[in-house]
């Protein structure tokens, strides 16, 4: 899957994002803005995940991302 598609559809894919990383508020997800690297550290921060585990968690999600919408 193209991030791109994420980061241009961001308004149809955040809440599905709030969802999934529950910790993320409403501010963050607007800080995010459909950039990948930046939901990468949020998630980070929220659950202390290594790189590793964030890159697995964001893998998932673009796996699982067209059962989404």
């Amino acid at each position: 899957m193209n991030w791109e598609i994420v980061e241009e559809n961001w308004q149809d894919y955040a809440g599905n994002i709030k969802t999934r990383w529950n910790k993320l508020t409403e501010d963050h997800l607007a800080l995010i803005d459909g950039k990948r690297v930046k939901l990468a550290g949020k998630i980070q921060e929220a659950y202390g995940f290594t790189d590793n585990e964030v890159e697995q968690e964001l893998k998932f999600f673009e796996r699982t991302i067209d059962q989404i919408l």
